[in-house]
């Protein structure tokens, strides 16, 4: 078996991080056609295409973002043998993960956990808008895309769904805004609420089980943000409508109590991959 040629890998590196032939030969001080020839040369050894032409861009396919994963090791292997007295030696893998941006962090935490301390890999973590981050993952981007709503698909759909906790959502408030003695109807009806946007799914169940016992609430906020509800429920705005992991720290600590349980309100986290033909080994690590 032919050896891998290391000059061919590292026109490709060069390549695949400048996204353009014409910028890479330049810096590299070769022509564009010698720089394409090796380009080629090296997708013959691996047997894979390595990118895709879009327009006057070059894109990484899924192979290629596989070698660029091994050609970035590779070449930090330098950077690495300083480093080796410092304990930091070791070739990394990477993990990329893209995060709502209004996603629980303590689920997030709990999540990346199994991989977080391990000195083999690198957790690249992205948070954005769901167009945004499942948009990277179409593109091979990313790994897979953390959520608390499935995106929308069918059969044909690259797209994989895994169901990965649920937790119960409950009325929390600071102890001055949970006096004992309330019932759940007057707790809805009286007391000021803190809300997530009516465009989330919690909130549509929320607003169910308020027409089914005919109470008009007292709003005090509409927040779309995870982080934020948490915030403002410790300020003391008022009663959060949260699910309990997302303050779960100030619940082990008494600085929040849970008023109520909402019946059969519950708050769905997912992960979300994409079918590839050489998926990240590291997602065996963190998917059940």
């Amino acid at each position: 078996m032919a050896e891998l040629n290391y000059h061919h890998l590292r026109y490709f590196r060069m390549v695949a991080h400048e996204g353009h032939l014409t910028r890479a030969a330049r810096r590299l001080n070769i022509s564009q056609s010698a720089l394409s020839t090796q380009i080629r040369l090296l997708e013959e050894r691996l047997g894979q295409q390595l990118f895709e032409r879009r327009g006057r861009a070059l894109h990484l396919t899924e192979a290629g973002r596989i070698a660029l994963d091994h050609a970035d090791t590779i070449f930090s292997t330098g950077d690495e043998l300083v480093a080796t007295l410092q304990q930091r030696g070791l070739p990394r893998q990477a993990l990329r993960v893209g995060a709502l941006a209004t996603l629980s962090r303590n689920f997030q935490l709990n999540f990346l956990r199994p991989v977080l301390d391990r000195v083999d890999v690198e957790v690249i973590l992205r948070s954005g808008g769901p167009v945004e981050l499942f948009d990277a993952l179409a593109a091979l981007n990313l790994d897979l895309v953390l959520t608390n709503f499935p995106p929308q698909g069918d059969q044909l759909s690259p797209f994989r769904v895994h169901r990965l906790e649920e937790h119960p959502v409950s009325l929390i408030g600071t102890p001055a805004l949970v006096p004992a003695g309330m019932s759940l109807r007057e707790r809805l009806a009286c007391m000021p609420l803190l809300l997530p946007t009516r465009s989330s799914g919690l909130r549509s169940g929320f607003d169910g089980m308020l027409g089914r016992l005919d109470i008009t609430p007292q709003v005090a906020a509409e927040v779309d943000d995870m982080a934020m509800l948490r915030l403002l429920t410790r300020e003391g705005v008022g009663l959060g409508v949260i699910p309990s992991i997302v303050v779960r720290d100030e619940l082990d600590s008494g600085e929040l109590i849970e008023a109520e349980r909402l019946p059969e309100l519950t708050e769905g986290f997912y992960a979300v991959t994409i079918q590839r033909r050489f998926p990240n080994p590291l997602l065996r690590r963190v998917l059940p």
